[in-house]
């Protein structure tokens, strides 16, 4: 029997990702619904590629322009189409979806995951966002229906066989690739450029992803996140840079026993384990003509610590984690206003932590104890960021 897709963000970077499983493996994956933001045309096509019941877009213009599409392409029938926070959350629950892949950028993503996976759905997640604002929500039920895609914590699920649970650990290794500003000093942070930020040394993700490796303040998430999936407190999840980016995390025993997970830097397979775990895919095999090719062993491969003086955004992350309650959401939805800004050309690269900073020390946190809680402290963080960003441009 098939395994039929929700795929959320399905125009992104890890949504595209899962559309070439999904092409390559028509005998294993359908597909029941898409959702994507702005990018209807892209939508169009993969709507009438794989005939999906229902798909969501971000407003009621993309909406209209996909319906025009439709007409000018003859369509006689398109799927159920609908909008914004609705929309997603439509997908989110679609009873013909086995899983959901959640793979929408930013907090937008929070309610429709957590919609998931309260109503039992498997949910293969790709959006951090949710853990990161809300991990502390998450029950023991709904934590056992997640399958982790940010390929760090893929690595640890597969070093685990396809499960959360780790038994006695003596620490969890995130590895970090060091983004394109590894060995830079403080001082020539301060002339990079744009360009210069979106050069990510070994992954291709999306815009502001890939900001916030160069920020390091990505890697303090992902330390967040591990902690809510793996249950392992903070104190035993360390960060190591390792610029190779082919061993993609670590499970360090007791006894002294490593268990790692090497593999190229594709986020396909991280995606396509989420989606099948604990069955795995040929994609060696299959994919070798999409440019997915075997490990090089010849290459060295080298850890050292991460530079928490130019890069501050990763402790500042750590400690949110630590503290808990609303700082976290406040961090992240900082954050993202803050990178916009950065990506708009309206802010210098190294104001962005400052942005970080101020709003955490301004705003304080509070306890969280539901999903709105977590949801009016992102948007007090997000104004309270504009307007300080406001004050840095006059």
């Amino acid at each position: 029997m098939k395994i039929r897709l929700s795929i959320l963000g399905a125009t992104g970077s890890v949504g595209g990702s899962a559309v070439s499983l999904v092409e390559a493996y028509p005998e294993v994956f359908s597909v029941a619904a898409l959702a994507a933001g702005k990018n209807h045309r892209l939508l169009y096509s993969l709507i009438r590629r794989f005939r999906p019941r229902l798909a969501a877009v971000f407003s009621e213009r993309e909406r209209e322009a996909l319906f025009k599409l439709f007409k000018e392409e003859g369509c006689k029938s398109p799927p159920q189409v609908e909008t914004g926070d609705y929309g997603l959350e439509l997908c989110a629950l679609h009873p013909e979806a086995d899983v959901v892949l959640s793979a929408v950028s930013g907090a937008r993503g929070l309610v429709p995951a957590f919609a998931a996976l309260r109503a039992g759905k498997k949910v293969a997640l790709a959006n951090k966002e949710s853990l990161v604002m809300a991990g502390d929500l998450l029950g023991d039920r709904e934590r056992a229906l997640i399958s982790p895609v940010d390929s760090e914590h893929s690595a640890i699920f597969q070093a685990l066989g396809g499960t959360l649970e780790t038994g006695p650990l003596r620490r969890i290794l995130l590895t970090a690739s060091g983004g394109p500003f590894r060995g830079y000093s403080p001082m020539r942070l301060k002339s990079v450029t744009l360009e210069e930020a979106l050069s990510h040394p070994s992954w291709n993700m999306g815009r502001r992803i890939t900001v916030d490796s160069a920020t390091m303040l990505n890697k303090g998430f992902e330390v967040m996140e591990a902690h809510h999936l793996f249950k392992v407190p903070y104190e035993r999840i360390q960060v190591l840079v390792h610029p190779e980016s082919l061993v993609h995390s670590m499970l360090e025993y007791p006894d002294g026993s490593i268990l790692a997970q090497l593999g190229p830097p594709d986020m396909r397979i991280a995606a396509a384990y989420a989606l099948t775990a604990p069955k795995r895919l040929p994609l060696l095999e299959d994919l070798s003509g999409q440019g997915l090719r075997p490990l090089d062993f010849q290459r060295p491969l080298t850890f050292e610590e991460p530079d928490r003086l130019t890069f501050p955004a990763l402790a500042l992350a750590e400690e949110a984690g630590k503290k808990g309650g609303t700082l976290p959401a406040i961090l992240n939805a900082a954050d993202e206003e803050a990178v916009e800004a950065f990506l708009q050309g309206k802010i210098h690269f190294t104001l962005i932590t400052r942005v970080l900073e101020e709003s955490l020390s301004r705003l304080g946190g509070s306890p969280l104890n539901s999903l709105e809680d977590a949801l009016e402290a992102d948007k007090s963080a997000r104004e309270y960021a504009l307007s300080l960003m406001r004050k840095f441009e006059s």
